[in-house]
Order: C-alpha cells, then structure tokens, then sequence
C-alpha cells in the first residue's frame, strides 16, 4: 500500500476513528485495483470473496432479478464502500457492481474481515453506519415506488444522484459520471419511452439539459416542486 498516500483516504466514512497507526496498518491488507469503465468490480451470485472502498470513479450496482428484468439498485460515490456482503451475513454478492467510468478501487480479502473488525471495532461500527444508511435510502424508494407518480420517481431520482455526485457547471448542476435514460428507467420502475418523454418534456420547459449520457439540472428547485407534489401525469 505504499503507492496510496494515507492522507487521501483518512477522512473516508470506513475509517472514521482510527489513528494513524491504526489506518496504516489496515491499509497494508488492501490492494489497489484499477477497473475499466464497463469493468465489473464483482458480479451477482459470486463468493464474496473481497470488500472495497472506492477511491476514483463511479459505480453502479445493479441486479438481475428471477424474471430476468435488470434494475439499478444505487450509484456508488468516491469514498464509499461495496462489496460489504459478509457485514450483512451473505456469503455471495447479492448484485453487481459495475464501472461507469475508470475507477479505482481498495479492495481487502473477505477472509480478513472478522479478524479487522476485532482488532479495529471503529470499521464495523462505520460498516454498520453505512449498510443502515443505505437501508434508509432502501426504504424511501419503496415508498416512492409504492406511493408516488412516475414524473415524481424520476424526478426524487435526478435529485438524489445530483446530491450524490452533483457538479456545479455553468448552467446548472451536472450529473458527474455517464448516465442513460434506460439507467433512470431501471432506477425508477418505468419504460425507456415514459422517462425518454418525461426528460424530453422537461428540456423543453428549460428544467434540464440532457446529452448521451450526460444530463444537467438547470433548475433544480422546480426538480423539487415536481417530486414533492402530485403531478397531472397519471403514466406509472
């Protein structure tokens, strides 16, 4: 782990409370991988064989449901953890994770997971912190999902990946990493065809400006409007 400056990942949400000691010497159990856009950092029904934090790039994780139908469970930020199937009693990866741009991440054998979180009891109450973060995140879906419009999902779904990886630009707020109308599709559990006309609806009223995977909130507080009230579109 010499290549890997300690000071770039001390502040990381996994090593919260460790001393500098501490962080060195967890540190020297990791390796660093680089993983090429469209790479896959592990894949679903695979032994979980490692955990990872993400230092570079973006992340998404999908699953490929029983009927065969892919959906986009999260994006993954710089900084975060994946792969964390053995903090929540899995002995496979329950989806996989995929590189949507070059990305680099750490990534420490599974095998050494119960011996680190004895000697360093900070990484699992962090690993906890997290893994209860994302149940949240979990649960305010399937609300949206079970109770909101689809105008309302799409919208909630820019908004939080915006939060999540939003980049001041000129013009707006920029998504920062590649994303496609069928990846908001399968985050929001709609058709192509309804977010294509939704997004195009929402350029054309200057809300948004989209590109090949790329999209900018123009005006994100009308973002807001719309996610936080019903709309007159009844398409789900």
């Amino acid at each position: 782990m010499a290549t890997i400056d300690t000071s770039l990942v001390a502040k990381l949400p996994l090593f919260a409370g460790l001393s500098p000691a501490e962080l060195d010497a967890v540190l020297l159990e990791a390796r660093s991988i680089r993983v090429p856009k469209n790479g896959h950092v592990f894949e679903q029904g695979e032994d979980a064989h490692s955990f990872f934090v993400l230092l570079h790039g973006h992340v998404r994780a999908s699953k490929v449901t029983p009927a065969g139908e892919q959906i986009v469970v999260r994006y993954v930020a710089p900084g975060e953890t994946l792969g964390v199937a053995m903090a929540i009693g899995l002995n496979r990866y329950p989806a996989t994770a995929t590189a949507v741009d070059d990305s680099i991440v750490l990534a420490w054998p599974t095998a050494a997971w119960p011996r680190l979180v004895e000697q360093y009891p900070a990484l699992a109450t962090n690993t906890l912190r997290t893994v209860g973060g994302r149940l949240q995140e979990t649960h305010s879906r399937v609300v949206e999902m079970s109770t909101q419009q689809v105008e309302q999902r799409v919208a909630h779904a820019l908004l939080r990946l915006a939060k999540q990886s939003g980049r001041k630009v000129e013009n707006g707020v920029q998504i920062d990493f590649p994303i496609s109308r069928q990846d908001i599709a399968q985050m929001t559990g709609t058709t192509l065809h309804t977010v294509g006309r939704l997004l195009s609806g929402w350029e054309q009223k200057g809300l948004i400006e989209s590109g090949r995977q790329k999209i900018v909130l123009r005006e994100p507080h009308q973002l807001v409007v719309l996610a936080d009230q019903a709309p007159d579109d009844k398409t789900s």
